[in-house]
């Protein structure tokens, strides 16, 4: 526990003077060169890991250049350097906006599997990560879209490039959503709320058959159908468990 809080003062402390230093120091204002070096000068920003200077670069020519012949290839750059930023909210927005206007473009592949990408970081907790905290009863707003969105990839772009990674990361999220559903039904199974317990698990039985959380949802439903006093659903339960699960 001591160590926890020290990992937490060190955060806290680091993170107080990186805001000093950002709030004390003055952003050089993009110069007015050929787009075609601001361009160069972005990638090499993105390069070196340099993404709040490449966004305001990027910012920049798509300001100064909407319809010029980087204008497409700056509008994805710019959602990558808001994404490695953390920027949820204009990383989408440039996702949308880009989606929106360029329906046909081959890189909305690209797009789409950067709204799953987002949308999966922003499910993601920095400090309970660091601290190995789970917290599957966590909001999961976020990883549901991330999922929705790699689906939706997937049923547009079979074939896209970036297909096998939305499958894998697809597996991680429906794990993810059996946990935080699970996790509810054993918050209601601690309160006695024992037909909400039931239907919760229930819910992870058919929803996720494929992922580990079964197990533990099928045996929240025999014991929360057995002290409700409904046998045949409590046998039911406990039968389906026995067929899947043998051993246990």
């Amino acid at each position: 526990m001591a160590k926890q809080r020290s990992v937490w003062l060190t955060l806290t402390l680091a993170l107080a003077l990186a805001a000093t230093g950002c709030s004390s120091t003055k952003k050089d204002d993009v110069p007015d060169e050929p787009p075609e070096v601001l361009y160069q000068d972005a990638q090499e920003r993105l390069q070196a890991g340099n993404y709040i200077r490449a966004a305001e670069l990027l910012e920049a020519m798509d300001s100064r250049y909407p319809f010029g012949p980087y204008s497409n290839q700056v509008q994805l750059d710019l959602i990558y350097a808001y994404y490695k930023q953390d920027d949820t909210t204009r990383a989408l927005a440039n996702i949308d906006r880009f989606i929106r206007l360029n329906p046909n473009h081959p890189s909305v592949d690209y797009a789409q599997y950067m709204r799953g990408l987002t949308n999966m970081s922003a499910d993601h907790n920095f400090f309970q990560e660091l601290l190995n905290i789970d917290r599957a009863d966590r909001d999961p707003a976020y990883a549901r879209q991330a999922f929705a969105d790699f689906r939706q990839l997937l049923r547009q772009y079979p074939d896209s490039v970036y297909a096998a990674d939305a499958k894998a990361r697809m597996i991680s999220l429906k794990n993810r959503l059996a946990r935080h559903d699970l996790a509810v039904a054993q918050y209601y199974m601690k309160r006695g709320a024992w037909l909400a317990a039931a239907n919760r698990a229930k819910f992870v039985v058919q929803s996720y058959p494929d992922t580990d959380m079964m197990k533990p949802a099928l045996e929240i439903m025999a014991q929360a159908y057995d002290t409700l006093g409904l046998d045949d659903m409590a046998s039911n339960a406990r039968a389906v468990l026995k067929a899947n699960f043998p051993a246990g």
